[in-house]
C-alpha cells in the first residue's frame, strides 16, 4: 500500500516577491523557495506544502498573520475560486509594479542583455470589464464551493454556465456576475442559463458526452457591436431555434448570432462550420478611421482600448518615414500591418492561419489599404530567401508571435538579412529574452516598453525596439 507523503507547514513565513504565473514566493528555514497561490508579498503567513522538490516547494497559506500593505478587497464573490483574475487581492500600483519587474528581471537573467533606460509600464484605464471576448461552458454538475458542501441544504440545481476550474476539465463553476466585459455580457449570459432550465434544455456533461448546451461565446466592440454564438453539443432544431429566437427577441442589440454544432470530443471551433442565425455573420472594430471585421473564428486582442496603446507604441518604436518596406510576421488579421500602413512605403503580412489571412486581405479592401500584402504559410517555411527574393529585403520588420517565441529558423532569417530595425512585440518576455539574446550581436536595445493589457491578472505585453549596431 502506497504511504501518503506528509505535508510539511511551515510558520510565520514572509511572502517576498510576485512570481510567474501569479504566484507569489517566500522561504521555507533551509533557504528554499516556496510558491504560494494565494497570498500577496508583504503578508506573514503559516504555509501549507502541496508539493515538495529538490530545489523548491509549492504551497498555500493557511494562517495570515500579517496582511500587506499592498492588499485591497476583491470585487469579485467567485474570487479564489475561478483562478481566472489571481491579482484582485492586490493594489493595481502594486500589480504594474511586479509586472515591470518581471519583463526587466527576464530580460536581463533570461537574455542577459545590456537594457536602455526602461520606459515605465503603461497601465490600462480600465481596470474591470475591459475584454471585448469571452467564452463560458455548460456543465449538467457544476463545481460546488466549500461553503455548499458543508452546509446541510440540499443541492437540487446543479447546472451551470461559466468557467472551468483551474487544471479541471471537466468541472465549472457557476458565475454569477463576471466583472471582466461590460454589460451586456452578464445580463445575456445569464438569461440563457435561465431560460434553458426553464424550458428544459439540458446542460452538457464532458465525461458523458452528452447534453445540448455545450458553450457560449461573446465579442463586443468599441463600436457598440455584440456577437453572440452558442455551442450546441447536440443536433435538435426545435430546441435550438426556441433559445436563440428568444435571444433575438429579448436583446435586439444582438448584431451577430451565431450557432454551431459541434459534436467532436473538444470545444474547438476552427474546424466546425459557423452558422448566421440572425444579423451579419460578424461586427466591426474600429481604430483610427481603419475598420477590422471579426467573424466567430478571428483573433483580435482581447482588450481594445490597450491593443489601441499598444499599436500606438509599436508604430512609434518603428520610426516610420514613409519610405520603408515593412514586414509584419505573425500578422494575424492584419491589424498592426493595417495599423502602421500610412507611415510606410509597403507592408508585407505573414500568418500561418488562412482564416487569419482572408480576414486580413478583405479588412485592407474595406478600408481602402492599396500598400499591403498579405501571405498565409507555417513562419519558419514560408520566411525564406526565395520569399525575400520575391517581396524585397524589409527595412523594419515587426514581429508578434504567439507565447512559445520565434523558431529559431525564424531568428537565423532575421540575422540573415539584417534589417535596420526590429520591433519585437511580445505576450511573454521569458521567450522574448530567449530570442533577444540570438540576436544580441548583431543588434542592440534601445526602447523597452511594457504594456498592462490584463488588469487583476499577471500577463503582461512587452515591445522592445532593436537596432542594427554601426
Amino acid at each position: 500500500m502506497r504511504r501518503k507523503k506528509k505535508r510539511i507547514v511551515f510558520e510565520n513565513v514572509e511572502v517576498l516577491d510576485a512570481a510567474a504565473k501569479g504566484k507569489t514566493i517566500g522561504k521555507a528555514p533551509d533557504g528554499r523557495v516556496i510558491f504560494l497561490n494565494n497570498a500577496v508579498p508583504g503578508d506573514v503567513v503559516d504555509v501549507q506544502t502541496t508539493k515538495k522538490r529538490k530545489a523548491y516547494f509549492e504551497g498555500s497559506a493557511i494562517n495570515f498573520h500579517t496582511l500587506s500593505d499592498k492588499r485591497v478587497t476583491p470585487k469579485c464573490e467567485h474570487f479564489g475560486v475561478c483562478g481566472g483574475c489571481k491579482w484582485q487581492n492586490m493594489g493595481y500600483d502594486s500589480q504594474l509594479e511586479y509586472k515591470q519587474n518581471e519583463v526587466t528581471n527576464n530580460l536581463t537573467r533570461i537574455g542577459h542583455l545590456e537594457l536602455p533606460e526602461v520606459t515605465p509600464i503603461l497601465g490600462s484605464a480600465a481596470q474591470y470589464f475591459y475584454r471585448n471576448k469571452m467564452e463560458f461552458s455548460f456543465s449538467d454538475s457544476r463545481w460546488l464551493t466549500l461553503d455548499e458542501i458543508n452546509s446541510e441544504k440540499e443541492i437540487t440545481e446543479k447546472n451551470a454556465l461559466g468557467f472551468h476550474i483551474p487544471g479541471m476539465w471537466d468541472k465549472i463553476l457557476d458565475i454569477k456576475k463576471c466583472h471582466l466585459q461590460a454589460d451586456p455580457s452578464n445580463a445575456i449570459r445569464l438569461e440563457i442559463k435561465n431560460f434553458s432550465i426553464a424550458n428544459g434544455l439540458s446542460f452538457f456533461n464532458p465525461r458523458n458526452q452528452h447534453g445540448l448546451l455545450r458553450t457560449v461565446m461573446i465579442r463586443t466592440s468599441s463600436t457598440g457591436e455584440i456577437m453572440v454564438m452558442v455551442q450546441f453539443f447536440e443536433e435538435n432544431k426545435t430546441k435550438r431555434e426556441l433559445l436563440l429566437n428568444h435571444l433575438a427577441k429579448t436583446f435586439p442589440e444582438i448584431t451577430a448570432l451565431l450557432y454551431v454544432v459541434n459534436q467532436k470530443q473538444n470545444d474547438t471551433i476552427y474546424d466546425q462550420e459557423i452558422i448566421c442565425f440572425a444579423g451579419r455573420d460578424h461586427i466591426f472594430e474600429e481604430m483610427e478611421g481603419l475598420k477590422f471585421k471579426i467573424n466567430a473564428k478571428s483573433f483580435y486582442q482581447t482588450n481594445s482600448d490597450q491593443a489601441y496603446e499598444l499599436y500606438k507604441i509599436t508604430r512609434d518604436f518603428a520610426g516610420l518615414t514613409g519610405e520603408e518596406l515593412v514586414y509584419d510576421l505573425y500578422t494575424g488579421t492584419g491589424t498592426i500591418a493595417q495599423f502602421v500602413s500610412k507611415k510606410a512605403k509597403k507592408v508585407v503580412g505573414i500568418e500561418a492561419v488562412p482564416e487569419a489571412i482572408e480576414d486580413a486581405k478583405a479588412n485592407a479592401i474595406h478600408n481602402k489599404i492599396e500598400n499591403v500584402d498579405f501571405f498565409a504559410g507555417d513562419m519558419k517555411n514560408i520566411f525564406n530567401e526565395e520569399f525575400i527574393n520575391t517581396h524585397g529585403v524589409p527595412d523594419t520588420i515587426i514581429t508578434d508571435p504567439p507565447r512559445d517565441g520565434m523558431h529559431k529558423d525564424v531568428v537565423q532569417q532575421i540575422l540573415n538579412i539584417a534589417p535596420k530595425k526590429v520591433v519585437y512585440v511580445s505576450c511573454n518576455s521569458a521567450t522574448q529574452a530567449r530570442d533577444l539574446a540570438l540576436m544580441q550581436e548583431l543588434y542592440k536595445i534601445t526602447k523597452t516598453q511594457a504594456v498592462d493589457m490584463f488588469p487583476q491578472t499577471h500577463h503582461v505585453e512587452n515591445v522592445v525596439l532593436l537596432e542594427k549596431r554601426a
